[in-house]
């Protein structure tokens, strides 16, 4: 027990610290998170708000072509030059690529804070503002990629990215001391202030979250629990939350932040970032699926501009803006029935993670895959309980959109006839990587980096099968619509063999036309550290706290695991990686030239280590030494100590206890002051929440002010 001290310490002293550095502002209201309804519709030469199109006429939306443009003539260009230099370091002369560049797009996902965090240290090892990162060769890819495609856990660290005005990875996460408070995921997700239910700060945090679900509700917009999801991931990875008003409504805690307003940041404004492009899956209105989409479902991907699919069965796009409103052939009912503000950021990240119908018992309301110990399944439980006795939902298990594509394509489209679209989690098809976005032949991508952070075989590691379902969905359905994807192994068990699930591998080195018929791969999976150390990211999906250790670490494996490559039949990184990732990414330009430019001696010797030959693949008994049994790096943290406190051993925690309680007291009393302190002027809470409460009785039903706040004494 004495041992356990110093870490509770450590976490107590670490939230006062975060407390007193960061603040912001007051900022919004929860209940921006409702959009506006009866807004007037926009003006369009024939009033129809959808734009169609066939596989064979696809065209970007006329803005996403001409921000790509603007940034891969303005901006890209000069961002390779920096990365490569003069290109002599792999074996070229860069300025012979006369700006025929290629055009690389990045995707990444898998399942919750794994595939977040996981991100976030590939991300900072492609960056070229983290020094390390760009001594080593890596720092300088993300500077050079025109789009971004996330899915599920991954949608979060994209959406927490754009919604911040493109932080550095490590500022996002841990928090600069200024403006950013970090992603504070000590606080569990569900039950972020104990395991216990009737909690005041619980009651606090879920009687906000309602109230602004609520307030949706109110505009006869059918909610869900997905919409509650969204509301707490926002807490953690949007703007306007610190440790000082977590459980206060001082601030909109992300609601009102519209996806559609990505374009005003000056980030976006000067094209300094990718293109970012979120993805869900979907289930047809008459599916009585139980887990995953059929094959044929429509996978629907959200940008900041429109949201529809390329899929050839839909091949329809909507303007996001005005995502929210029911259109039949396209057109609204009158011009002042459009919706606007139903693209809350926080309902996007929980549409493209809405995982609820396999963990979501909707006969008893029980969520009992959820962890019973830190109190998440007692959270969510009381959450369903509470939303489906106050509102009427067709569903309470997706993420409901009203239908903008009623009427299209009635042959084909699935939900031709529906009034809603059932938007589920982007890796319900199993194509947890959404690749499928980038492949979309109008966008002419050359270059797709796949960030993998499944969760495939029993020690949570990828093992290729979301590149299989992206293969077989493909060839199946999108022949038409999409590039192929290169020669991959042909089964799972092909994946593990190989090897290629464990290090970074290059897939479609040897196109055989010109143009290549498919884009270059290249292959970055979540994978044990190369030295044999215990590995941390491996995960479980449904885990929704780490403390500041615990993130420290499994971003740092991340970020090693990104600038090590490997070298065969060792346990050491390759030192040639950065150049050997420089030399994957250029390749597709040798192919732009006439004539064609030959490979380099340099890039050779890289290409024969990490491209995938299928007719001589790697094997795994290439890469000794690994472990791959998941190890808690911080066994003692914060959330174990109240699991375990709470079991009420007194006969083990003995005179610990004593200690812990003058700990907290002190620091205790230090938060009480600071915070009487601060909201004396200023003190809107939802008011104490019961089973038997309405946390929105204490809101006027139409404005949604509080008509209560508590008194400070």
């Amino acid at each position: 027990m004495i041992a356990v001290l110093p870490a509770v310490l450590f976490h107590l002293l670490y939230a006062l610290q975060s407390s007193l550095v960061f603040g912001q502002p007051d900022q919004g209201s929860i209940t921006d998170y409702a959009p506006i309804i009866n807004a007037p519709c926009p003006q369009t030469s024939d009033s129809v708000l959808v734009r169609t199109f066939t596989p064979q006429t696809q065209v970007l939306n006329s803005q996403e072509q001409s921000y790509i443009s603007a940034r891969e003539s303005n901006v890209i260009p000069n961002a390779w030059s920096d990365w490569v230099g003069d290109g002599s370091g792999i074996g070229y002369d860069f300025s012979s690529f006369g700006g025929s560049l290629p055009r690389i797009g990045v995707a990444i996902g898998g399942g919750g804070y794994r595939t977040a965090q996981f991100g976030a240290g590939v991300f900072s090892a492609l960056d070229t503002r983290d020094i390390i990162a760009k001594n080593s060769g890596t720092g300088g890819l993300l500077q050079v990629v025109s789009y971004l495609a996330s899915s599920s856990g991954g949608s979060w660290l994209t959406a927490s990215l754009f919604s911040n005005d493109w932080p550095t990875p490590s500022s996002l996460v841990y928090g600069d001391g200024a403006n950013l408070s970090g992603w504070m995921l000590d606080l569990d997700l569900i039950a972020p202030s104990s395991i216990d239910l009737g909690d005041r700060d619980n009651q606090e945090y879920w009687g906000s979250i309602l109230a602004s679900v609520l307030a949706k509700a109110n505009t006869s917009i059918d909610t869900s629990v997905t919409d509650l999801w969204g509301r707490m991931v926002s807490y953690h990875f949007l703007n306007q939350t610190t440790r000082s008003n977590f459980f206060t409504n001082n601030t909109g805690h992300g609601a009102g932040q519209l996806w559609s307003q990505i374009p005003l940041l000056p980030s976006y404004a000067n094209q300094s970032v990718p293109f970012p492009i979120i993805v869900a899956d979907s289930l047809p209105s008459a599916s009585n699926a139980t887990s995953v989409p059929p094959l044929e479902s429509i996978v629907y991907e959200l940008t900041p501009l429109e949201y529809g699919s390329w899929d050839p069965n839909l091949s329809s796009m909507a303007p996001m803006a005005y995502a929210g409103s029911h259109l039949v052939n396209g057109l609204p009912a009158n011009a002042s029935a459009c919706a606007t503000a139903f693209d809350q950021v926080g309902f996007l990240m929980g549409s493209s993670a809405s995982f609820f119908i396999p963990v979501l018992d909707e006969s008893n309301g029980l969520f009992a895959a959820f962890d019973a110990q830190n109190g998440d399944e007692s959270g969510m439980n009381f959450l369903y309980e509470q939303l489906s006795s106050k509102v009427q939902s067709r569903s309470l298990n997706v993420a409901n959109w009203p239908n903008a594509f009623q009427g299209i394509n009635p042959v084909t489209f699935q939900d031709s006839s529906s009034d809603w679209l059932s938007l589920v989690d982007g890796g319900s098809n199993l194509e947890q990587v959404p690749i499928g976005s980038l492949l979309a032949k109008a966008r002419a991508v050359d270059v797709v980096v796949a960030i993998d952070a499944s969760s495939d075989d029993p020690n949570r590691w990828p093992n290729g099968t979301s590149l299989l379902a992206t293969s077989q969905r493909i060839s199946s359905i999108l022949s038409a619509s999409h590039q192929p994807l290169p020669p991959i192994p042909a089964s799972a068990l092909d994946f593990v063999s190989t090897g290629v699930n464990q290090r970074p591998t290059f897939f479609g080195c040897q196109p055989s036309q010109v143009p290549a018929e498919y884009p270059l791969v290249v292959y970055i999976p979540n994978s044990p550290p190369l030295d044999g150390s215990a590995p941390a990211s491996n995960t479980d999906d449904l885990q929704f706290s780490y403390s500041p250790l615990f993130t420290a670490v499994l971003v740092n494996q991340a970020f090693q695991n990104t600038l090590g490559g490997f070298q065969p039949n060792t346990t050491s990184p390759d030192p040639n990686w950065g150049g050997c990732l420089q030399c994957a990414a250029i390749d597709r330009a040798r192919l732009k030239l006439t004539p064609i430019l030959e490979r380099s001696d340099f890039c050779s010797q890289c290409f024969s280590r990490y491209c995938y030959d299928p007719s001589n693949p790697p094997s795994v008994s290439e890469l000794p030494g690994r472990n791959y049994v998941f190890s808690d790096p911080d066994p003692g943290g914060v959330n174990k100590v109240q699991a375990f406190l709470s079991r009420k051993k007194g006969a083990v925690i003995g005179a610990g206890v004593a200690v812990l309680f003058l700990i907290g007291a002190s620091v205790g009393f230090i938060f009480w002051w600071r915070k009487r302190r601060e909201r004396k002027n200023r003190y809107s809470r939802v008011h104490e929440l019961r089973e038997d409460d309405e946390p929105w009785k204490h809101y006027d039903r139409y404005s949604m002010e509080p008509t209560n706040r508590m008194t400070i004494e």
